[in-house]
Parts: C-alpha cells; structure tokens; sequence
C-alpha cells in the first residue's frame, strides 16, 4: 500500500466521524424540542381551561404555558427559548373567549347596549382594565395588555390574549372578570393546577 494514500484516508474517516458526530448531536437536540412539543400537545396546552355560562353567553379562559407560546411563536431553537422563558418566566398569558349560545355576533347592541364599532374598540383597546388576577400567595395583580383577535365575523367567538407581569412562577392564579361589556357582572376563572413546564 502506498505510504502517502494511509495518511489521507485517515483524514478522510476523521472529517467523516466528525460530520457523522455533529450531525447526531443537531439532531439530538431537535428531538428534544420535539419531545417537548409532543409532549405540550399530550398534555393539551389548552388543558387548562376554564368555563362560564352566564346568561346566553360561554366565557371560557385558558392559561396559555409560556413555553408553549415561545415554541409556536419563535420557533424551535431549544436554547433561545430557554434564555427567553428565564427572562420572562414572571410573565403569565391568558386567552378568554366569548361566545353566545346562538354562535351570533356577540358585538351586537343587543348584547353590549353600545354601537357596534363602540364595543369592538372598547375590546380592543379597554377591555384589559376589567381582567386582574389573584395568586396563591394572595397577591393581586392588574392585567398589564390586551391582544383583540379580530376574526371579522368568520368565528362564532371573540377571543382575548391577555399579559399579566409579576406573577410567581410557581403560583396558581384565579382570574377575575368583572364583565362592564355585556353586563354579567363579576365571573371568577380557578386554575388550580402548577403551570405547565417546559
């Protein structure tokens, strides 16, 4: 065999350990975040909802795991969403939708007793004043956003994000809503669970 062949094709199986070694490290750590991901959608990421039925109208409020929102949202890259969640592991979001019996548009003066552009931007734009939160170490505190779906009458339902600050990461929470748009008056939203970890 030739001297100089025995060096390059040692080379060659190194570069190729090398990229084979890489490549299964890569995919490791992909499969983890899917693990994650599949194991969000075993769990239900919307498993935590809770339902009202007050009057005509479903109200029903799910804590959203913020991981889940940061898979969904950012993508996959298993590291930044981890530096993320540790920024910003304080933070809680809720979404709440309204929904009549009837799957008519709740936006309707006959429900609000407003005008209907009246309403959408009292949805958009007020609507986060009515929502606060209180934990389980008793603290309260005041929803600090609001995101308004607008779906322009192709959904039954009107849905909210909401974004609360300040919350213990351990805490369970129970949401208030003290319904100013349709006159329900106050509705109280349990979580008893420990929010869902990534």
């Amino acid at each position: 065999m030739n001297p100089r062949i025995l060096p390059i094709t040692s080379y060659c199986l190194m570069i190729c350990l090398f990229f084979i070694s890489c490549n299964q490290e890569v995919s490791t750590k992909t499969s983890s975040v899917e693990e994650h991901l599949y194991t969000f959608k075993q769990q239900g990421w919307k498993s935590k909802r809770v339902v009202q039925f007050v009057g005509d109208i479903n109200y029903s409020a799910t804590e959203v795991p913020l991981q889940y929102y940061l898979l969904k949202n950012i993508g996959e890259d298993a590291s930044k969403i981890d530096s993320i969640y540790k920024a910003n592991n304080r933070e809680r979001i809720i979404e709440v939708e309204f929904q009549h019996a009837d799957q008519t548009d709740l936006l309707k003066s006959e429900y609000t007793e407003r005008e209907y552009d009246e309403a959408v931007k009292y949805m958009a734009f007020s609507i986060n004043k009515d929502f606060k939160i209180i934990t389980s170490s008793n603290d309260t505190i005041v929803c600090s956003g609001a995101n308004f779906e607008r779906n322009f009458k192709v959904a039954p339902f009107k849905r909210v994000l909401l974004h609360f600050n300040g919350v213990n990461p351990d805490d369970t929470i129970k949401l208030i809503y003290q319904d100013y748009l349709f006159g329900n008056g106050i509705i109280k939203f349990n979580f008893n669970d420990t929010p869902l970890k990534f």
